[in-house]
């Protein structure tokens, strides 16, 4: 039986229709009113142009308004809204255009041409694409607008890649975003003057969970099209945020962008994701009164699923937290011993699209295998062993080695390749090849580099390249990716 609630926009612009929705970091604000009714003019204009519900429509953007009027518009219409990474390339870009079997791309002017070659790429020479200036109409409404939600249906796709390498759509339905922010509130609380910063990016379900939340609470949002920590320091400092998400790597230049100052009292939430903070910066955190909620959670299951609260950050350092009120956790091992992390609860995907055996191998009876290693302590706290196994976490971003690997194997002069990550001192990690090489071979270092950026977004791009005679493999022919920094020459570290 389906469950529908009112739109959750509608909702809020009648419930608090002059009430501050949306301010961004140039100044502009929208009311809830405002956003309602500037995201149903949205809603005409691809009305008009053919998009209908159900249909799959790709946003390439930064965090700019018109990407929430644009978001909220295709909610209108009940199209699904595929997320895309800014940062992949156009041949990245073309691969999840033609999985997800979109029908339209709307971008803006900045990523026009990167959108233009993936559509190429991709071979879909009859999709439109819309760009935000572009967009005109004299209706105020479509014909077809929604007013209710409905919590089975799919609302977005983002991507993530598998330890294969191969890119998966994660389906994201309104009742797993509405859980998620539902547990969120439970486990944060909810007061009169929050404001929550969003400067993680929208296409990543930490962005746009932020999003969610604005209007499920009926909660303010602070806009900022890329980080700045001076620019986050002051929006905390002068307009009044209390909650910002961010990944480590944030978390110590805003730290160090304070100097001597501390963050007001009204500033009640730092959201960290992105692994386990080390103690020195949850320490420099608390000396600053920065209160840090570590948090556990991946695009599988809308964001965060366990947190850790900043009472216990210190005396469970590396710990990950609990699972929130609304789900589970469990190890497939004893207390206390490493095992698989699963976990359960109405924010979890209902599965990949178009991607039925890999949807099988992880979601059984509800519970999602999630790959990653960990245990729990004797009170319950999760600890995070192994990220995916051999997943690389470079400045909050999710890096696959077996993506890269398959890039550099198509490169002429190229036998086989590994790569794994190694410790870096700003982004934590950073992805390091080994390659293997014909023996007629006459490759370099800067000409695989090369290679590398012209097939992968920049933050893939292995910062350091070695040439190896083989590569360890077990009994079983696989590879194993931990040995490989034994090959790793003296680079000076």
């Amino acid at each position: 039986m389906e469950s529908n609630l009112p739109h959750w926009l509608q909702k809020q612009a009648e419930l608090n229709p002059h009430e501050k929705a949306i301010e961004t970091d140039d100044g502009s604000s929208l009311s809830f009113l405002e956003l309602h009714e500037r995201s149903k003019q949205y809603a005409a204009y691809f009305e008009e142009n053919g998009i209908q519900r159900g249909d799959h429509v790709a946003v390439l953007s930064s965090n700019r308004l018109e990407m929430v009027l644009a978001i909220h518009a295709l909610s209108y219409l009940g199209a699904v809204v595929v997320l895309l990474n800014t940062r992949l390339t156009p041949e990245e870009l073309a691969f999840q255009i033609k999985d997800a079997e979109v029908s339209c791309l709307i971008t803006e002017e900045n990523f026009y041409s990167k959108g233009e070659a993936a559509i190429r790429n991709a071979g879909l020479a009859a999709c439109p694409i819309v760009q935000y200036h572009l967009i005109q109409t004299n209706r105020s409404s479509p014909d077809a607008i929604r007013k209710e939600i409905t919590l089975d249906e799919v609302f977005t796709i983002i991507y993530t890649s598998g330890t294969t390498g191969s890119p998966k759509g994660v389906q994201l339905t309104y009742g797993n975003h509405w859980a998620s922010a539902i547990s969120s509130a439970l486990n944060l609380g909810l007061s009169q003057s929050d404001k929550w910063l969003i400067c993680l990016p929208m296409f990543h379900v930490g962005g746009f969970s932020a999003l969610i939340k604005n209007v499920v609470y009926g909660m303010p949002v602070f806009l900022m099209e890329r980080f700045d920590e001076h620019m986050v320091n002051h929006a905390i400092k002068n307009s009044g945020v209390t909650i910002v998400s961010v990944v480590s790597i944030m978390l110590q230049r805003l730290i160090e962008n304070l100097r001597d100052e501390r963050l007001p009292a009204h500033f009640r939430c730092m959201l960290l994701g992105g692994g386990p903070a080390p103690k020195p910066l949850l320490e420099n955190a608390k000396d600053k009164a920065i209160p840090v909620f570590q948090t556990y959670g991946m695009t599988e299951t809308a964001s965060q699923i366990v947190t850790l609260s900043p009472k216990d950050a210190l005396r469970k350092l590396g710990s990950a937290g609990r699972a929130l009120s609304t789900a589970w956790l469990v190890i497939d091992a004893p207390r206390g011993e490493i095992g698989e992390i699963k976990v359960k609860g109405p924010m979890v995907t209902k599965g990949y699209y178009k991607r039925d055996e890999s949807t099988t191998e992880a979601l059984s009876d509800g519970w999602l295998a999630t790959g990653d290693l960990g245990y729990q302590d004797e009170e319950g706290f999760l600890y995070v062993v192994d990220r995916r196994k051999d997943l690389i976490i470079s400045g909050g971003e999710n890096i696959y080695p077996a993506e890269i690997e398959s890039v550099l194997s198509g490169m002429k002069g190229i036998m086989e390749a590994g790569v794994t990550g190694i410790e870096d001192q700003r982004w934590g990690q950073v992805p390091a090849a080994f390659v293997v090489t014909q023996k007629e071979s006459v490759l370099n270092e800067t000409d695989v580099l090369r290679y590398c950026r012209d097939h992968l977004a920049g933050y893939k791009c292995p910062k350091e390249i070695h040439f190896v005679e083989k590569l360890p493999r077990n009994a079983s022919n696989k590879l194993l990716r931990r040995e490989l920094p034994a090959f790793r020459k003296d680079v000076g570290n």
